[in-house]
């Protein structure tokens, strides 16, 4: 992308914005993460650029920043300002955009002084601690504990199978895996947890939950190719 190219999305990011808050929204959500535009520019294997929006200038930080004041400018003070990333990225679940916290914090600092208010770091399993070597936390809890922002949590939550596997469920539970995010907010490593395809399997997921009728709940999991889905069986 030439400067002016970026230039045209920094203002289009601020016209989305700007159009969200007119149409009544309370907030917005950049996504910034799975290997979408914004994440290009964090990643060493995508951002190879020598200009001021390389990586060797603020870890690649640069254009993401600049997004954020362009939205926060057009939306004031008032109006919620949300980031997502992620370390993985589609068809590349090994991927990294920070090895250490020391990493992960320089990138996600100049994020909160443009204007983030809310961080939404994605993951495929919330209950993997994400740098191992330094202890449990999860990236949700070490983006809590770098930045202090109100963080959410997402990843393989209420699903039968874990995100990236096969239709065979896991070993643990999804009940299992929710007493773990139970824990996990309880010591503080988020504040909002994100469910996405479980509702979309049982919309009345959060009803049956909290009225403890787990056994009626629907599970989410992937269809095979070579089954073809009955929707009266099913619904």
């Amino acid at each position: 992308m030439a400067v002016e190219d970026i230039d045209q999305v920094i203002a289009a990011y601020a016209q989305g914005a700007a159009a969200a808050k007119a149409w009544g929204f309370d907030g917005v959500e950049l996504h910034g993460a799975h290997g979408y535009l914004l994440d290009q520019f964090l990643w060493s294997r995508t951002n190879i650029r020598i200009d001021r929006f390389g990586r060797s200038s603020g870890h690649g930080t640069q254009f993401p920043v600049e997004v954020v004041r362009a939205v926060r400018d057009v939306v004031g003070d008032d109006f919620a300002v949300i980031y997502r990333f992620s370390q993985w990225k589609t068809d590349h679940y090994s991927a990294r955009i920070a090895e250490t916290p020391g990493e992960l914090e320089a990138l996600l600092m100049p994020l909160v002084e443009a204007g983030v208010d809310i961080l939404h770091p994605s993951t495929r399993r919330h209950w993997l601690p994400e740098f191992s070597e330094e202890g449990e936390l999860s990236l949700a809890g070490w983006t809590k504990k770098l930045t202090g922002l109100p963080t959410i949590a997402v990843g393989s939550i209420g699903i039968e199978a874990k995100y990236g596997g096969t239709v065979t469920p896991a070993v643990d539970t999804p009940l299992i895996r929710l007493e773990k995010l139970r824990d996990q907010f309880l010591t503080g490593e988020f504040d909002i947890a994100a469910i996405g395809r479980a509702m979309l399997a049982d919309a009345e997921w959060i009803s049956k939950m909290i009225n403890g009728r787990t056994g009626e709940i629907r599970p989410y999991r992937k269809i095979p190719e070579t089954e073809t889905l009955d929707y009266e069986r099913s619904y």
